[in-house]
């Protein structure tokens, strides 16, 4: 969905549609909301949001002369996940923090750093260019994040993603990880970027 402001409007969402010019590959014009022409309209200014993920651009139409804001952003691929009893289902990054908070839950973990965490086995995952991965997939990448941040939390998750059925399971389980601590170097601290000059 794109957008268009008005003036006497906030926001009025709008549906552009790109259709092709004379079947060149590459080339696109914008339908104008105004009159409908698929004449080339020509970009008046172009801005890219704060964060990076949209660009604005002011366009004004050839045919009828007024101007329109459309609003662009990459339309990322689907990533489907393949579950345990053979269903599908779409990722959902919410879904990954909500893990993430119940394995944390009354640990001294502040909620920014477990979406990043979320963010970042994400951005792992689609990184490898699949767009099916396993859950099973999804739960190393939690159970590697967590085992560097904190015991107790990898301990809690592992519980529930391994399906720990006794005491047993739980000691075997801690002294894998306590051998995994003591042969795993550390991984060097970088500086924040606030702190970075």
């Amino acid at each position: 969905m794109l957008w268009i402001t008005r003036p006497w409007l906030a926001i009025v969402p709008l549906y552009v549609v790109v259709v092709p010019v004379d079947g060149q590959v590459g080339e696109v014009a914008v339908r104008c909301p105004f009159c409908g022409s698929v004449d080339d309209d020509r970009v008046v200014d172009s801005r890219e949001s704060h964060d990076g993920t949209t660009i604005r651009r002011r366009r004004a139409c050839a045919a009828c002369g007024r101007r329109f804001t459309t609003f662009e952003r990459v339309e990322e691929a689907p990533l489907l996940v393949l579950k345990r009893d053979g269903s599908r289902e779409q990722f959902d990054l919410a879904k990954l923090v909500s893990g993430l908070e119940k394995a944390t839950k009354n640990r001294p973990i502040e909620p920014e750093r477990i979406v990043r965490i979320a963010s970042d086995i994400e951005e792992t995952i689609r990184g490898r260019g699949q767009r099916e991965v396993e859950s099973q997939e999804i739960g190393i990448e939690v159970l590697n994040a967590l085992r560097d941040l904190d015991a107790v939390a990898y301990m809690r998750f592992a519980s529930v993603y391994k399906d720990f059925q006794n005491s047993d399971d739980f000691e075997r389980e801690l002294d894998t990880l306590e051998s995994l601590r003591k042969t795993t170097p550390p991984k060097p601290r970088t500086r924040s970027r606030a702190g970075r000059s």
